[in-house]
């Protein structure tokens, strides 16, 4: 950049316009930045192409004021007698001339509007006429246009003698250029003759066509033709020049030839992938035999011949081992078998042998390979009898390494349960389905099942499941023996054993451990509160001496229950006559009471 149009921010490396920029004086500008890290010795540089786009700022310019041609009266309607040349330094169609006529003095003359060539319309007489001015404008075709008006006063079209021979091609028609040439490199010498003496002989050479977007320039005296413009095979291959050869004899004769140049490939671009990223599509199947086809990739390379030549390869990554690329065709296949529970995703990238890459990412679908496996290889509960019908009592839980349907697992009872028990077929919820009872059963012993949900050869577990019921205290002390009715003799001595009551409990441990009672206060009698045994304790008073006892029997839960009995003691051996003790018993008793409560 000496002249200094630019900047560039030292730390984020935005390049900035510090001057006007004028395409016509610098189309292309190519600088090279710098970077280096800290004081570090060590730099890298690259290089910044900028074009300069070209906007419609200069009108056309014809380079001379005035001119003069001869032409003979003997040319036909026609023919090409002047080429007007005007310039434009704008480019592309902002540089695109187009020519014409501003004012006649005859209408012998018309000119080409792309290129400026004036030809004759008619046969002129120099008896008649021996000069014509011309004055011809010169409009561009940018947008809006710009018009560069000349009055070519010194133009003077004379009627001279005859010009018999025009020019002849002797150079080739085609040509090769490589297309990595500099701008200014020579293409071909255009050579044509022209056997006429004086001006009549002398050749210029112009471009009439094909010459797309200005790639070459053609001395119009030499016949040189070189590059304007960097040349790029893969834009553009081949170029079809109309070239016009004229003579300077007046009239002018001309001859054209269409050189066909052909840009020659270098191995100048990198070959890309058609998708930089895979991964929509991209599965295999786990446990397949190696060799299983996967996907194949593709790539390109603009270059020609062996230069657009393409080898795959996989890079060394995590996984890569298990899998295999063809060198030439890009298929990806599998080199061993794969185990979606061991690595489900794959992330793969290839290389063509100038360096693109392109990265897959490989999904392996699921088999149902996996049996469900429960946490623990036999569930063990304990529950008290007094659950509430539709308890969870306890969850099982199996898991399943497969995906999709092939690892979602649904539970079920295999076993009779006697309809106390359910299971959730979805979270593996054990419920109880019935009210429980130590005192039937005590002991559950059954198998849950653990099945997946593939709609292929579904696999399932099982598991033991142990329920086992504990005790509450549900159930009152029972008397074997109510009312009990004991003769004592009159004479029986004190601390003698009279009476036994017997009572049963049902439940376990404290809650069906009983201890006897003597409801009233009373001195005659005792009773042993573990044994049931009543003891006298004061002699009998009289041989008819004769009285009841009330005896409970409680056991030792944490909210005991009790039951009552009636002991009939007598003396005297008569028939028994038996009478309530009250004529009216009233009881309240909660709706919740439990059957056989006292």
């Amino acid at each position: 950049d000496p002249h200094g149009k630019f900047s560039i921010d030292p730390q984020f490396g935005i390049i900035r316009i510090k001057k006007r920029l004028d395409h016509e004086a610098q189309s292309v500008v190519v600088l090279t930045v710098q970077s280096q890290l800290g004081n570090s010795p060590v730099y890298s540089s690259t290089q910044v192409n900028i074009s300069v786009t070209d906007i419609n700022d200069n009108p056309p310019v014809f380079p001379t004021k005035s001119d003069k041609v001869t032409i003979s009266h003997t040319q036909p309607p026609g023919t090409a007698v002047y080429i007007a040349h005007a310039e434009d330094k704008d480019s592309g169609l902002n540089g695109a001339i187009k020519y014409s006529i501003a004012s006649k003095q005859s209408d012998a003359f018309s000119i080409d509007p792309s290129l400026g060539v004036v030809n004759l319309t008619r046969t002129v007489f120099a008896e008649k006429q021996q000069e014509y001015t011309l004055h011809i404008a010169a409009e561009d075709c940018g947008s809006p246009s710009l018009t560069s008006l000349l009055m070519l006063t010194a133009v003077k079209i004379v009627i001279l003698d005859i010009n018999d021979n025009s020019p002849s091609f002797v150079s080739s028609p085609l040509c090769y250029v490589m297309e990595d040439v500099e701008v200014g490199f020579l293409v071909h010498h255009i050579i044509a003759k022209d056997p006429d003496e004086g001006r009549n002989g002398q050749v210029t050479y112009h471009i009439l066509s094909g010459n797309e977007n200005k790639t070459f320039v053609l001395d119009k005296i030499t016949g040189l033709l070189t590059t304007a413009q960097f040349l790029d095979r893969e834009v553009w291959e081949r170029y079809n020049l109309t070239v016009i050869a004229l003579d300077d004899g007046s009239p002018a004769l001309s001859a054209t030839q269409v050189l066909t140049i052909t840009v020659l490939d270098v191995n100048d671009e990198t070959p890309v992938f058609l998708k930089q990223l895979y991964e929509t599509s991209v599965s295999v199947h786990e446990n397949q035999d190696p060799g299983e086809f996967i996907i194949r990739v593709e790539a390109m390379d603009r270059d020609a011949g062996l230069n657009s030549l393409l080898q795959y390869e996989i890079l060394p990554g995590a996984g890569y081992e298990k899998f295999k690329m063809n060198l030439e065709s890009g298929e990806l296949v599998t080199a061993a078998s794969l185990d979606r529970e061991t690595q489900e995703i794959f992330s793969i990238k290839g290389n063509p042998s100038r360096g693109s890459t392109a990265q897959l990412h490989l999904t392996v679908l699921d088999e149902n390979d996996h049996s469900p496996l429960f946490s623990k290889t036999q569930y063990q509960i304990s529950v008290t009898e007094d659950l509430e019908e539709g308890s969870v009592i306890l969850d099982l839980s199996a898991s399943d390494e497969d995906a999709g349907l092939n690892g979602e697992v649904m539970y079920s009872l295999i076993d009779d349960t006697y309809g106390a028990f359910a299971i959730d077929s979805v979270t593996g919820s054990i419920i109880t389905t019935k009210a429980l009872d130590r005192e039937t059963q005590s002991q559950y012993t059954f198998r849950a099942v653990a099945s997946d949900c593939s709609t292929h050869f579904p696999r399932s577990t099982t598991v033991r499941v142990v329920v086992q019921v504990d005790d509450v205290n549900d159930n009152d002390p029972v008397f074997l023996q109510n009312p009990v009715r004991v003769f004592v003799p009159a004479e029986t001595s004190v601390n003698e054993t009279v009476a036994i009551v017997r009572a049963e409990d049902v439940d376990l441990g404290s809650n069906g451990a009983i201890v006897f009672n003597l409801m009233t206060a009373e001195t005659v009698f005792q009773i042993d509160g573990k044994t049931g045994d009543i003891i006298l304790r004061e002699p009998l008073d009289s041989k008819d001496f004769s009285t009841q006892l009330l005896v409970t029997a409680s056991d030792q839960g944490i909210a005991p229950r009790t039951a009552t009995a009636v002991v009939i003691i007598f003396t005297e051996e008569q028939e028994e006559v038996i009478s309530f003790s009250h004529s009216l018993y009233e009881a309240s008793v909660s709706e919740t009471s439990a059957a056989g409560r006292h």
